[in-house]
């Protein structure tokens, strides 16, 4: 049976090698000349400049996803990096008790717990019991059943669950918590202020930060060293491998369907390649709305495009830089307060910035320097798409005045960052766009936002159509490579199931 995959992003490359292990013949329509989608780095002189990979969920054995990883790739080949602190972020208003503006977020759950305690121990029983959901998790496998969807579980599986009691009954105590209500519980002005402050000033589930949190203590959410194309281009090789073929700088246009069964891709240049299935691993809305001209929705379709229910994850404005230091001096991942507030070109208005040294992987750069990567979130990508579309010399300057600006704001809080630049990058939302087709520049699907129990909002099938399937970060809020490798891994053997 062939199957024919639209986008060689990470869940298409993943749902490839699964279909391929399944005795399937599939081939991947990739519109750009390298794999990968999202998950992409980029060189620009001596410098490998990186747009994805913070760390991988899944890294060792500690969590679930390591078996789904290890179905592609042999992980004890890959070098991964185990930060001691994830993040640290500067504060505007408060000091802890000995006058430092800093709040570290360490990855070592007991160091992180002493670390609390020590700056509020006035919040001891809050403190203690936020690290007690953090500890329940790591006790089990999350998400459970990995291996199988439901239709594959044997009643005997579904009976262990109950194993699963404890961390059912933290969930839901758990379940309504954001960073923002949790803050008001404490009565440390310094901590308040850090926990606000942990997803850059927005309101988000504080499971999204725990869970990441139990793995890192587990060694288990590292950095791949070489970056987010290399990772990419492994699975890119594994699938190839297995007989799978991927054509690159091929775009597809249209869906073919005739009697409501889907017959395979029309390609931009005119060419119709057909297939038994066709399964969309692209972007959601274009599939919807462009490949399928929206002839295949119902009411739950209409709302999400209206974005009633879920919000798009927002676009990112990245400047990197190539710098002729290391900066090793300071910590790889930190936020800080600038003092006047600043207006992008986009109306987003920024009091804070995001830097990112990759001092920790010698690959991306020459020896004695490194890159910096600086990360502004804006929900309005759709500015700087049209711009470029519009006016591509104000478009140009735009950005350029952008980055000027934030590379200023850097400079003064490090010093020594201008004078050391040897190339510089600059990404908007229409970059992720173009490259991506991602909607509205997004860079992770739907924001996961406060409800961690929402349904995922996008099925794998599409009503009234048939040999038609989807898969992508856009299937599960939140985005990222852990949905893309688990939708994709799920569909394959939904497919299986169906088509055997």
């Amino acid at each position: 049976m062939k199957i024919g995959i639209i986008g060689g992003g990470i869940s298409g490359l993943s749902l490839g090698c699964f279909l391929q292990t399944r005795g399937y013949d599939t081939e991947i329509f990739e519109s750009h000349s390298i794999a990968g989608g999202l998950c992409s780095s980029w060189r620009k002189g001596d410098f490998i400049f990186d747009g994805c990979l913070h760390w991988v969920l899944g890294s060792d054995s500690g969590s679930s996803f390591y078996k789904l990883w290890s179905e592609l790739l042999d992980m004890s080949s890959i070098e991964f990096v185990n930060h001691d602190i994830r993040v640290a972020i500067e504060l505007k208003d408060n000091t802890d008790k000995n006058g430092n503006k800093v709040f570290l977020l360490y990855t070592n759950i007991d160091k992180l717990e002493t670390y609390l305690l020590e700056i509020a121990p006035e919040d001891r029983a809050v403190i203690r019991s936020f690290v007690k959901l953090i500890r329940v998790m790591q006790k089990y496998e999350l998400p459970p059943m990995i291996d199988n969807i439901p239709r594959l579980q044997t009643l005997r599986d579904k009976m262990d669950m109950i194993k699963y009691l404890p961390f059912v009954f933290q969930f839901f105590r758990w379940k309504n918590e954001t960073n923002f209500s949790f803050a008001k519980k404490l009565k440390n002005p310094f901590l308040k202020e850090a926990f606000e402050l942990l997803f850059d000033g927005d309101e988000v589930n504080l499971m999204v930060m725990a869970m990441p949190l139990a793995f890192y203590d587990k060694k288990s959410a590292g950095y791949p060293v070489g970056g987010s194309a290399s990772f990419a281009r492994r699975i890119a090789d594994k699938y190839e491998d297995l007989g799978g073929k991927i054509h690159f700088n091929t775009q597809v246009d249209k869906i073919l369907v005739e009697n409501n069964i889907a017959k395979g891709v029309l390609l931009c240049d005119g060419t119709s390649l057909f297939s038994d299935i066709t399964v969309s691993a692209a972007d959601w809305h274009f599939t919807v709305f462009n490949a399928l001209e929206g002839k295949f929705v119902n009411r739950k379709i209409l709302e999400l495009a209206k974005l009633k229910k879920f919000e798009v994850f927002p676009s990112v404005m990245l400047v990197s830089l190539g710098v002729s230091r290391d900066f090793k001096e300071h910590q790889h991942f930190f936020r800080f307060p600038i003092e006047q507030d600043y207006t992008s070109p986009d109306g987003t208005l920024y009091n804070r910035v995001e830097a990112h040294i990759y001092h920790y992987d010698p690959s991306l750069a020459p020896e004695g320097k490194t890159v910096i990567a600086m990360s502004f979130y804006t929900k309005n990508g759709e500015f700087w798409i049209n711009l470029r579309n519009s006016n591509r010399e104000e478009y140009n300057k735009s950005k350029a005045l952008f980055a000027e600006t934030m590379v200023d704001f850097l400079d003064q809080k490090i010093g020594g960052v201008k004078d050391s630049i040897e190339e510089i990058d600059v990404s908007t939302p229409a970059t992720y766009q173009r490259y991506t087709g991602n909607w509205k520049g997004s860079v992770q699907g739907w924001f996961p936002g406060k409800n961690l129990l929402a349904s995922s909002p996008v099925s794998a099938t599409l009503p009234g159509l048939k040999n038609f399937y989807y898969t992508s970060h856009w299937s599960i809020p939140g985005g990222g490579l852990p949905s893309a490798l688990k939708s994709a891994h799920d569909l394959a053997q939904i497919i299986s199931l169906a088509h055997t």
